[in-house]
């Protein structure tokens, strides 16, 4: 086996890069909105606003484009299904690292709660964008459930960032597709066995 493993290919690294530069994007231009010293410092309110909409709505964007790669494919299948590893890792067995498959059951839950985050944001974001839409719905309510979800998103993600940088090799991996052996038998044990064992014939 090389020296270093082959964990993400380069559709799937973009995929997440871009997606994470529009989370900083939308937090950031949030944040000149929101909060008075910064609003206040930055102005330009409505381009500050305008930067804020269109990041929000470009964020499904580069996973719909990705979907044509067959590597992101597979890593989204593999997320989307949780095994008895997962339930044990859940419960916190021992040495549960070594029985994790390409994504233990803490990243397969982020991913799907974040999916489903980013689509109630993008939805209450169209709605206070085009505010007319759907009259009937006020105003102040999807205000209430757009900031909450933001607020939620900005401390999931600030969780996911710190983890990733509490492990190098796993933000290594992201960066540049590859760990090492010695990690991924650590933490990801099930997949490693499957890589060692090469394609099926």
């Amino acid at each position: 086996m090389d020296e270093r493993m082959d964990r993400f290919a380069l559709s799937v690294r973009v995929v997440h890069q871009v997606t994470a530069a529009l989370f900083v994007v939308c937090i950031v231009a949030a944040a000149c909105l929101y909060v008075g010293p910064l609003a206040e410092a930055v102005g330009r309110r409505p381009l500050v606003a305008a930067v804020h909409e269109w990041a929000g709505v470009l964020l499904p964007v580069p996973l719909l484009v990705g979907l044509f790669s067959r590597a992101l494919r597979a890593d989204l299948r593999r997320i989307d299904r949780f095994t008895d590893a997962d339930r044990r890792w859940f419960r916190g067995a021992p040495r549960r690292g070594r029985q994790a498959g390409k994504f233990n059951a803490g990243q397969k839950l982020y991913a799907a709660w974040i999916a489903g985050a980013v689509v109630v944001m993008v939805g209450t974001g169209l709605l206070l964008w085009f505010r007319f839409a759907l009259p009937w719905i006020p105003r102040a309510s999807v205000l209430f459930v757009h900031d909450l979800g933001a607020f939620s998103i900005v401390l999931a993600v600030a969780g996911h960032v710190r983890h990733a940088y509490a492990d190098p090799e796993a933000w290594r991996g992201m960066r540049t597709g590859k760990v090492s052996p010695a990690w991924a038998r650590e933490e990801h044990g099930a997949w490693f066995s499957e890589v060692a064992r090469g394609p099926r014939p």
